[in-house]
């Protein structure tokens, strides 16, 4: 009897299992291009789409090479949510060769890009560093939804609004943190410029060892160049970025003396069990860091003593005085 009982409930979770994928695959599908995008796409449309991410948590976008199954993922899709700005260089071939019937959604639409400084005609794609600009792309992101799923549209605009207004008091809070660095200290110091429209925003000055593609290749003169901005400014700390080797950057905090101030987020959000599992946990986190890291009290300098030093000057001064009062002294006494 127990027996029997056990195959019928078998019977029933398989076929629970079943209902459940064939569910899944029954919603539209919403392809992001990013994980940062994924997340927004999540936090406006729920459960109602799938929502799936071609660079996979913790790769890097910039040279991301795509798949076979990258393709048929692509032609499956229903949406397609994609940065621009240069920032996806991949995708137009990849859209072409799947053949796909998607709607393809810009998501940076209505946003100011920051040129670049090296290659004409071409902008900075890191514009979700500024939160201001991250309500940009939620809207967009919604707009898209709703032509996507009109019969949602209440859920969605709902769920747009809630989220607008946690980017909003992120970007205040994000503000008053800042400003708690001493100004002279906020120098952000990183692997690769995607933090321009972060330092624009909140007033940050930034440099970095690559420019804003990871591609590139790092030139003797970009490491002389951030030696001597340490030199300048004494900044306390660098920052490595969790796409991105640290070598360089942990080489250059120890030949100048300066500590690693954290890890940051830039192309991707975290795993689960990362301090950024999401966008709004990123721009936390980066927060954070940053803060706690620049406001740090510079290391003293200190003066060694020897010959021609500080310190040697000043017992050689006192010496003098001592056997210049003896003198006296001994000349009162004779």
């Amino acid at each position: 009897m127990k027996s029997i009982i056990s195959q019928f409930a078998l019977v029933v979770l398989s076929f629970c299992v079943s209902y459940s994928l064939a569910a899944q695959d029954e919603k539209p599908l919403v392809v992001a291009t990013a994980s940062i995008f994924a997340d927004m796409a999540q936090n406006i449309a729920g459960d109602e789409v799938r929502i799936v991410s071609v660079v996979p948590i913790g790769g890097d976008p910039h040279t991301y090479e795509p798949t076979p199954s990258d393709a048929q993922l692509i032609a499956k899709a229903d949406l397609i949510l994609k940065n621009g700005l240069t920032f996806e260089g991949w995708l137009s071939e990849l859209i072409e060769n799947s053949g796909t019937k998607a709607d393809v959604k810009l998501i940076t639409e209505g946003i100011v890009p920051i040129g670049s400084q090296t290659y004409a005609n071409s902008s900075d794609p890191h514009a979700w560093m500024d939160a201001s600009n991250g309500l940009k792309y939620i809207e967009n992101v919604k707009d898209a939804l709703v032509k996507l799923l009109p019969d949602f549209k209440e859920q969605f605009e709902f769920n747009y609004g809630v989220y607008r207004l946690q980017l909003e008091e992120m970007d205040t809070y994000i503000q008053t943190e800042i400003n708690k660095i001493p100004a002279e200290q906020r120098v952000l110091i990183t692997s690769h410029d995607a933090f321009q429209y972060f330092g624009r925003r909140y007033g940050v000055r930034l440099e970095s060892v690559l420019g804003t593609s990871t591609d590139a290749q790092v030139q003797t003169s970009d490491m002389k160049r951030l030696v001597k901005v340490i030199k300048e400014t004494g900044v306390p700390s660098v920052f490595v970025e969790s796409t991105i080797n640290p070598k360089l950057l942990e080489q250059l905090a120890e030949d100048n003396g300066v500590s690693i101030g954290g890890q940051l987020y830039s192309d991707s959000i975290g795993d689960k069990d990362s301090p950024a599992p999401s966008y709004w946990d990123m721009l936390k986190h980066n927060t954070d860091t940053i803060v706690k890291a620049l406001s740090a009290e510079k290391k003293a300098v200190v003066v060694e003593e020897g010959e021609g030093g500080a310190t040697s000057w000043l017992l050689w001064g006192i010496l003098g005085l001592l056997l210049i009062g003896g003198f006296f002294v001994v000349a009162r006494q004779m």
